[in-house]
């Protein structure tokens, strides 16, 4: 039951940031919370408080990703669940050619519902060539 429930509430919050909407997956996350983005490249950093993964959220829709959910495993009390997530992002370019996929796993850390730890795991040298098509160089993560 608690696997379906943190499915759907995933789901919806990503249904809402591919329209544009980075609202309801931001109520998920308290002031404190991290999440990690590894990697050589602009989007790598350690976003530390909800103002932070909120900028990284409004550079994702910048930039056009849009998420696909595969797969949703959950275990532990809601005190202190883990939550993995398998999904794919892409990005198209406005005549809607393909300039960007990946697959993605999440690790994340909830208490009571709530996000307090996100951690990413995908090709960060495909993430690296997305930011060649863009333009952007290490660093220039307010693109």
């Amino acid at each position: 039951m608690r696997a379906w429930i943190a499915r759907r509430m995933i789901e919806r919050a990503i249904r809402s940031l591919n329209a544009g909407n980075p609202g309801p997956i931001l109520r998920n996350y308290p002031g404190e919370a991290v999440l990690v983005f590894p990697g050589d490249h602009s989007w790598g950093a350690r976003y530390q408080g909800r103002d932070e993964i909120e900028r990284f959220f409004r550079r994702a829709i910048a930039v056009r990703l849009q998420f696909e959910i595969t797969d949703v495993v959950v275990k532990g009390p809601p005190w202190n669940m883990t939550v993995c997530v398998r999904l794919t992002d892409r990005a198209t370019a406005p005549d809607g050619t393909e300039i960007y996929a990946n697959r993605v796993f999440e690790f994340l850390t909830l208490r009571w519902g709530r996000i307090v730890y996100q951690e990413l795991y995908l090709d960060t040298q495909k993430v690296a060539e997305f930011d060649e098509r863009l333009g952007l160089r290490e660093g220039a993560a307010d693109a």
